[in-house]
């Protein structure tokens, strides 16, 4: 590895530049340059062994708030088994895309002290590309070790169909790279990403859109064709749903993640998209700065990921708000009374949590929860 290849930075920046001066129209899909700026084996920015959840990262998530979003899918999966009762198998929960292992250290703590019989048969399987991700959930889950193990994605499809078996991800399509496309003069274009000689720096360009898959998309979508307004393809979470209904025998997916259906993805007021980066809690639309050293994310369409499931074999959808799911489930009822005269006891501070995640202008209703069931097949 030479020198520039030693700075995460310019190791990435080095990596771009060789793969778009590698092609004949010296660009590169936006699709391609998201994925390699995420998910490069070495400089991707969830594959780097830093800090990105919580204060001294880039974002918090649900389970940044404390531990009621993993008490309420413990709740939920007791209340709504997706497990065969009367099957003597294990139950398993496969995690994908687990990042610190936060959720699953809470969920495992809650099903433990609340379903200690569930607990007993549980199988935890993380799916997790990052090995620095992998080391954090070992630690993490140490209490938890003769219930948790690995699998990489390759291996958890090459072992379906899989039963008794609850598919769990919070903000993970989300990161999935997307193309860009928009419409210019009536017609559709792509967004690429050149590399700018001069600058010496990751610039855009477009071209005429010819990619069957996204052509099929915007049919499938009926994406309105409004002059100036760009769209983002999540190709991947649709494949990711498809593949992961496939390989499920029987059981429940329960996807969690920011975004909402087509109709509101694609009305006039989002005529620059939904692409967002996340670089100290502050967030921007410029993806083509800082490569590797931020978020970069796209709201979920989750009308393709239920097309998707439903082409997976997957029968039953049900879609709501991150706060329906948490009333539904007994949010509310995990309300303590406490001494008023002191804000910062633990029940106060739980409480503070608990309308964190109901208030309207925080996560609960950009928020959703899907739920996607299979039957098994007779």
């Amino acid at each position: 590895m030479n020198s520039a290849m030693k700075d995460k930075g310019l190791g990435l920046r080095e990596a771009i530049e060789q793969e778009i001066a590698a092609t004949p129209e010296r660009a590169i899909s936006f699709r391609r340059y998201m994925e390699l700026c995420l998910y490069h084996p070495f400089f991707g920015y969830y594959m780097r062994p830093e800090e990105k959840i919580g204060r001294e990262g880039d974002f918090y998530t649900s389970a940044s708030i404390g531990s009621l979003l993993a008490e309420t899918i413990a709740e939920w999966i007791v209340k709504e088994p997706f497990w065969d009762a009367g099957s003597a198998d294990g139950i398993r929960i496969v995690e994908w895309g687990g990042g610190s292992g936060k959720l699953a250290q809470q969920l495992l703590d809650a099903l433990q002290t609340t379903a200690p019989e569930l607990y007993a048969r549980l199988d935890y399987i993380s799916v997790e590309a990052s090995g620095y991700h992998r080391e954090l959930q070992s630690a993490a889950l140490a209490a938890h070790a003769k219930r948790l193990r690995f699998l990489t994605a390759e291996a958890w499809y090459g072992a379906g169909p899989w039963d008794n078996t609850l598919v769990l991800s919070n903000e993970l399509p989300d990161a999935f790279p997307v193309h860009r496309i928009a419409v210019r003069d009536g017609r559709w274009v792509e967004k690429l990403v050149s590399w700018d000689e001069q600058r010496d720096k990751p610039a855009e360009t477009e071209r005429p859109l010819s990619d069957e898959a996204v052509l099929a998309y915007i049919n499938e979508e009926q994406l309105p064709c409004r002059e100036g307004q760009q769209f983002e393809v999540n190709l991947a979470a649709s494949d990711w749903m498809r593949s992961v209904a496939a390989a499920l025998g029987q059981g429940a997916v329960l996807t969690i993640d920011y975004g909402d259906v087509g109709e509101e993805l694609y009305a006039p007021h989002r005529m620059n998209g939904t692409l967002l980066c996340y670089r100290k809690h502050l967030a921007s639309d410029t993806p083509l700065q800082h490569p590797g050293e931020q978020d970069m994310t796209a709201h979920v369409n989750f009308g393709a990921l239920i097309r998707a499931g439903e082409r997976g074999g997957l029968g039953q959808a049900e879609l709501m708000t991150q706060k329906q799911f948490l009333v539904r489930n007994g949010l509310l009822q995990r309300l303590q009374s406490h001494d008023a005269r002191d804000p910062f006891s633990p029940e106060a501070r739980r409480n503070r949590a608990i309308r964190q995640l109901l208030l309207t202008d925080q996560m609960s209703e950009l928020f959703k929860v899907l739920i996607q069931k299979k039957e098994p097949s007779s």
